[in-house]
């Protein structure tokens, strides 16, 4: 059973930062892909950032140059830096990990964000 679990979000103030953790309970390496999706009420859940095995990164348009998603392989920990924030970003974020050879996926519980004054 793998485990993912989310912290690090909060309420902070327009143009401001936060950082989520996802600890995950095995070997990151096991997984082809990891990802930050998020859903904001009353809308569907999007997919906002992932990091590959191979170290590439993909984003959504609407966080491009302000959020960057990275991985500590000794820690199993992937990270989502979350700079300039706008109230748009405010929903629950979700991580992801992926395994293509299985299809198989596993999702944490979520970390809410809020972004307000």
């Amino acid at each position: 059973q793998v485990q993912l679990v989310e912290s690090g979000g909060g309420l902070v103030q327009p143009g401001g930062s936060l950082t989520l953790s996802c600890a995950v309970s095995r070997n990151i390496f096991s997984f082809n892909a990891m990802g930050w999706y998020r859903q904001a009420p009353g809308k569907e859940r999007e997919l906002v950032a992932t990091i590959f095995g191979t170290g590439t990164t993909n984003y959504v348009d609407s966080v491009k140059g302000r959020f960057t998603i990275s991985r500590d392989n000794a820690k199993n920990t992937v990270y989502l830096q979350m700079n300039s924030l706008k109230p748009d970003d405010t929903a629950v974020y979700y991580c992801n990990a992926k395994e293509y050879y299985y299809e198989m996926e596993y999702w944490g519980k979520g970390t809410l964000v809020t972004v307000s004054s």
